[in-house]
């Protein structure tokens, strides 16, 4: 999964990406507000990690601007700040969680996780379920009614995004600048073939699952039973 960290305090978001990054999270970081907001306007965050006091644009205006331009995407405040009316506004705002400064990396990682398990269909072992099919992130087997597959690790990010953004169309794009990173010099063809290695492995398993091409916009999974 991939972290967007908005935080202006340049040591403490390298510090962050560092403990991210061993726990397995793609990560990227800026640090100020209006960047973070171009950032997590892409659409391809699984969670933010946003503090309130920044340079360019605050926090909490950063966050009013993605929920009023519908990005749902998790948001986890950090400040230095332990103000009850700060916790408020935040909430009241539409962040998930809110954590003050200093925090350790035990209480931050567990918010994290409880932050992504809200945010689609996820059960304990690390499996992703759609319909009849079931993808294990971890060891990346994807399942159905008892048969299963292994697949690549793209494979297993595309169709993890698929399935975490699966009441949305995803664009060529958004796959790229997931999978692959902003400065990446993948093209559409590269997202074309893993979406054909993933169609004929959902053929194989005989899923009730399917992969619709949207035309000129992008794909998205539909159950056709």
């Amino acid at each position: 999964m991939r972290i967007l960290i908005v935080e202006d305090e340049v040591h403490l978001a390298e510090a962050l990406t560092q403990i991210l990054k061993k726990q397995n999270y793609s990560v990227d970081a800026v640090h100020d507000g209006r960047s973070g907001l171009d950032y997590a306007q892409s659409g391809i965050y699984d969670l933010l990690l946003l503090d309130i006091m920044m340079p360019e644009m605050d926090g909490f205006t950063v966050l009013k601007k993605l929920r009023s331009g519908g990005i749902s995407t998790p948001v986890i405040m950090l400040t230095a700040k332990g103000e009850i009316t700060d916790m408020v506004a935040g909430l009241d705002y539409g962040a998930d969680d809110y954590i003050a400064k200093p925090f350790s990396s035990e209480e931050l990682m567990a918010r994290i996780r409880a932050a992504l398990r809200r945010k689609g269909e996820v059960i304990p072992d690390d499996t992703l379920k759609l319909g009849d099919m079931e993808l294990n992130t971890a060891n990346l087997r994807l399942s159905v009614k008892g048969k299963e597959i292994k697949l690549n690790l793209k494979e297993n990010e595309l169709l993890e995004l698929l399935i975490l953004r699966k009441q949305a169309v995803t664009s060529k794009e958004q796959i790229i600048e997931k999978l692959w990173g902003f400065d990446s010099e993948a093209e559409h063809n590269n997202v074309e073939v893993y979406i054909s290695f993933l169609r004929k492995k959902l053929v194989f398993l005989n899923s009730e699952v399917r992969i619709n091409t949207i035309r000129n916009v992008g794909y998205v999974l539909e159950v056709t039973r």
